[in-house]
């Protein structure tokens, strides 16, 4: 498997997870604590350095785009 690919399926485990961290402190804090912004602040950043990751292999010729099949 490519360098790249488990780069960036890593990083798409760590988005979902993040996301279950949230729910969690969305059912169990009560609004007493700033976790669940930390963990959605998480999510956001994990997913500008999936975009990133992405831009980059594409503009260095890892992946390409195949377009759509007719």
């Amino acid at each position: 498997m490519d360098l790249i690919r488990v780069a960036v399926i890593a990083v798409l485990v760590a988005i979902v997870a993040s996301l279950g961290v949230a729910l969690y402190h969305l059912a169990t804090d009560r609004g007493e604590s700033k976790k669940l912004v930390q963990s959605l602040t998480v999510r956001i950043a994990l997913s500008v350095v999936l975009f990133l990751l992405l831009m980059l292999a594409w503009r260095l010729g890892l992946i390409h785009p195949h377009g759509l099949a007719r």
